[in-house]
């Protein structure tokens, strides 16, 4: 299998948490590639038409994207404990968290976008309403934190890269103020193994 990712990217780190907890991590290939949106990139747009990492070639040669479909498709290739859980309660809310987690994220990167702009060009309330998003995900993460325990979910993977993300782009904000629960769960899923080896960093 072949992994087209970007070393900072939230949504590939996911990827690759999810294939080291797996044991999957040493049957990919992975192929840096850069997918900026002002600055598209041929060979990503002839395997995913929307331009983004991750994307992953199956060993059959299918082209599946984005994190979300990877993850599954992952877990489905192992005999080990899923992090996507099979049908009932658990299952609804590892991929709720999931989708929060993904979400939060989204608002994220869309506020660094609106960053790259000229400064007159910038909207000021767009920003602060991704913000908001940001906020009212942390708070309710803060509110469940108690219940994620030792679970290594879609969810809780999705989650620890999410938090991860906002201490590499938005240190600054200190998102654990006022979140003592979170801030407790992060710091024990962030010490695992597989946390640790993906931890972003700009290129040199």
């Amino acid at each position: 299998m072949k992994l087209r990712y970007s070393p900072t990217s939230p949504y590939v780190r996911k990827v690759v948490v999810l294939a080291l907890e797996t044991g999957l991590d040493g049957r990919i290939e992975r192929i840096p590639t850069a997918a900026a949106p002002t600055r598209p990139s041929p060979e990503i747009s002839a395997e995913n038409p929307l331009a983004k990492v991750p994307s992953l070639t199956t060993d059959d040669g299918q082209h599946l994207y984005d994190s979300p479909v990877i993850c599954e498709y992952l877990d489905s290739l192992h005999d080990g404990a899923k992090a996507f859980p099979p049908p009932g309660p658990i299952r609804w809310t590892a991929l709720r968290q999931q989708a929060l987690a993904d979400g939060m994220l989204d608002a994220a990167l869309l506020i660094r976008y609106e960053m790259g702009r000229p400064a007159d060009r910038q909207w000021a309330d767009w920003s602060a309403g991704q913000k908001r998003k940001m906020t009212q995900g942390l708070d309710a993460l803060e509110a469940e934190a108690s219940r994620l325990g030792d679970a290594v979910t879609i969810g809780t993977i999705a989650i620890g890269c999410t938090l991860g993300y906002l201490d590499f782009r938005f240190a600054a904000d200190d998102w654990r103020k006022g979140r003592p629960n979170l801030a407790a769960w992060y710091e024990k899923f962030g010490a695992r193994p597989s946390m640790v080896a993906t931890q972003p960093k700009d290129p040199a």
